[in-house]
């Protein structure tokens, strides 16, 4: 551990981030979030940042409503592990009775709020009808928000974008009208969907939807350091930050930054060898939970841990074509021990 070089917080944002984030009558005992991410938050992952942050709020992949309302069971991408809190479960479609039927089982699942998607900006969502495209029908969106919150006795959460692109920032128009409906919380990623995730994180907006709202307000862009997560507090007066690609190759990233807003100080990063390790660990765990498919899944997330030092994209190029946990162990210890 080190002392801090990053300037203090002011002294009236440290003493809101010092309280708990409260989500309804859920109650967070941590201001840094963990991103849903597509095919990669499953709960082998979420394990790994909940070790260093364990009173973050974790959240699954985004779960399709419509795929949930054809299946008998229930995917693997919505379990829970026991205990696993706090842990909300994101869901995504444009249909409110999909999205209504959807959260109730997820609140089955023991999930403790609903997250909606209102922001992904992936085409194969947004042609459906579905993430950022609803900040273009916020009738639309207020309708899903309207259905969920009546559904469910947990509260409701929405992630969304600053608008559709330059010419369509809507979002303080779109932010009042899901608090209006109910929605207990808002994470925003300060970029439209045209940016998809180039360009910088536009932190103003975040800073305009806080003063605009009286839920809380997450900010989420450009989240990669514990630096950037107080530069990012400054300016925007957020209620906290969520993580997302700072967290890919890098599970260290929520406790980082939760340690420094509760104690001040920074950690010393981790080692070569201890990122390492535990990639390791990851590649066993996906292994475990999933088998041969956890195998192929696992090639993306080592070659995410490959990175700033000597060797590394040597060491990503052979882990990219592993086939077993034992290669993939052999490759990862000839690294460690060189």
């Amino acid at each position: 551990m080190i002392s801090s070089l990053i300037p203090t917080l002011s002294s009236e944002l440290k003493t809101k981030l010092a309280r708990p984030l409260k989500i309804g009558r859920v109650e967070i005992h941590s201001r840094v979030l963990q991103s849903p991410l597509s095919g990669v938050t499953d709960l082998v992952f979420r394990r790994l940042v909940r070790r260093y942050a364990p009173e973050s709020m974790m959240y699954t992949e985004m779960v399709s409503a419509k795929e949930l309302h054809h299946l008998q069971e229930l995917p693997t991408i919505m379990a829970i592990a026991p205990n696993e809190d706090p842990i909300s479960i994101q869901l995504f479609d444009c249909r409110p009775d999909f999205m209504a039927q959807a959260a109730q089982k997820a609140v089955a699942q023991g999930t403790n709020t609903i997250d909606i998607n209102m922001g992904c900006p992936v085409n194969k969502i947004t042609k459906k009808g579905g993430g950022s495209s609803l900040l273009r029908q916020p009738e639309v969106a207020e309708a899903i928000v309207k259905a969920v919150v009546d559904a469910v006795d947990v509260p409701v959460t929405v992630k969304t974008r600053i608008g559709w692109d330059d010419n369509e920032i809507n979002i303080i128009d779109f932010a009042r009208r899901m608090e209006d409906r109910g929605v207990q919380m808002l994470t925003l990623h300060a970029r439209t969907r045209a940016q998809g995730y180039n360009g910088t994180a536009r932190w103003e907006w975040i800073a305009k939807v806080k003063q605009a709202l009286s839920i809380p307000v997450i900010a989420n862009g450009d989240i990669f350091s514990v630096e950037a997560a107080i530069k990012c507090l400054e300016i925007t007066n957020a209620d906290g930050v969520m993580c997302s690609r700072g967290t890919l190759g890098y599970p260290f990233l929520v406790g980082e930054i939760d340690y420094f807003l509760k104690t001040g100080e920074i950690l010393s990063p981790p080692t070569t060898v201890e990122k390492l390790q535990c990639a390791k660990e990851h590649l066993l765990g996906l292994w475990e939970y999933k088998g041969q498919r956890g195998i192929y899944q696992s090639r993306k997330h080592l070659a995410w841990y490959c990175k700033g030092f000597p060797g590394a994209a040597e060491l990503r190029d052979y882990l990219s074509q592993i086939e077993s946990v034992e290669q993939g162990y052999k490759i990862l210890d000839r690294a460690i021990s060189s």
